[in-house]
């Protein structure tokens, strides 16, 4: 039987260019944007596809890269998911979800499966960290890359954010717009997130003169815990301002408020964190801090790149920023 599949020849000749110039347009390593895209549609035309397990088995390389996270419906993860995407596509790289449970001994485990080769590196954002899964890391026989906990004391690459500062923009804001009955929102205090959400809450209400500070721990990161969470703090004080560790538990807060027949903002301020596209289209659209996710993804991945090509190369630490994005729900415009 004669096979009629078109080869990476024939793609080099109706894209009137030379085998070693298609090669790396279609894989997106050294080629300018003007000839991947002329190969591509070459590619298009005669219906070609990759035999991407014969080029995994030259170069010794799978071309995937996983990208694992605690909850893979969270909206921060799905912005730096596409954001690593964007960043790893043009370069032959796939990116393959997976979910490492929220506590450390579940995301060590998944790190030591790297051993097995079925990725070329991973981009881990665990909830939770111990000493395990950072020796587990430093060891991984693959490049890993770190999104949130800084780990630049232990050679580890890592992205991280200020979200200790974030929090204390957000109280700020709440102050400044004359709110003095405020209440905080947290989710699991021994996650990274809310060890560090809290120590800003408690440092920004420490230097800032407020009327009633109060606060409530969700069980974890939802909508579902905030409206608990809210619900239970709403019950026991009298509110104008309620600071969320992020937009699902602020969502949650919104409707506990409507709940008691209080309005938002006019009632109760409320501020998320992530500037997830969730709050932006929420009614009230919610006023969040944003910790830069879609720009953390990117910088995660571009390092990811990086160690693929230089394994040996020296860890790198990248921090973003937090910014305040005011929106309705503490009064500000759409």
């Amino acid at each position: 039987m004669t096979s009629t599949r078109a080869t990476l020849l024939q793609v080099a000749e109706r894209a009137g260019v030379s085998l070693a110039s298609t090669s790396r347009a279609l894989h997106g390593t050294g080629a300018s944007p003007a000839m991947v895209e002329r190969v591509r549609a070459a590619a298009a035309e005669l219906g070609y596809s990759a035999d991407a397990i014969g080029r995994s088995l030259r170069l010794k390389k799978t071309f995937q890269v996983a990208f694992a996270v605690a909850d893979i419906g969270n909206p921060v993860y799905v912005e730096m998911m596409r954001a690593i995407h964007e960043v790893l596509e043009p370069h032959g790289y796939r990116v393959v979800v997976m979910t490492t449970g929220d506590t450390a001994t579940s995301t060590t485990e998944l790190v030591r499966s790297l051993n097995s080769g079925f990725v070329d590196g991973m981009i881990v954002s665990p909830l939770r960290t111990d000493d395990r899964l950072i020796r587990e890391i430093q060891q991984a026989p693959v490049p890993v890359v770190v999104i949130g906990r800084a780990l630049d004391d232990r050679g580890i690459s890592s992205v991280s954010t200020d979200s200790a500062g974030g929090i204390g923009a957000a109280v700020a804001h709440l102050h400044a717009i004359g709110r003095r009955r405020v209440g905080f929102l947290n989710g699991p205090l021994d996650t990274t997130p809310g060890a560090s959400r809290q120590r800003g809450f408690d440092a920004a209400t420490e230097t800032t003169a407020f009327e009633r500070v109060d606060q409530e721990i969700a069980a974890d990161f939802t909508v579902t815990a905030g409206l608990e969470a809210a619900r239970t703090l709403l019950a026991r004080q009298s509110l104008d301002a309620l600071v969320a560790a992020n937009d699902l538990l602020a969502i949650g807060a919104i409707r506990a408020v409507r709940e008691k027949g209080l309005s938002v903002p006019g009632d109760v301020a409320i501020t998320g964190m992530d500037d997830t596209e969730l709050g932006r289209v929420f009614q009230p659209s919610l006023t969040s801090v944003s910790l830069g996710s879609t720009e953390r993804g990117r910088a995660a991945a571009r390092i990811m790149l990086q160690l693929a090509d230089y394994p040996d190369h020296d860890a790198q630490q990248i921090t973003v920023g937090p910014q305040l994005r005011v929106r309705e729900s503490t009064g500000g415009a759409q």
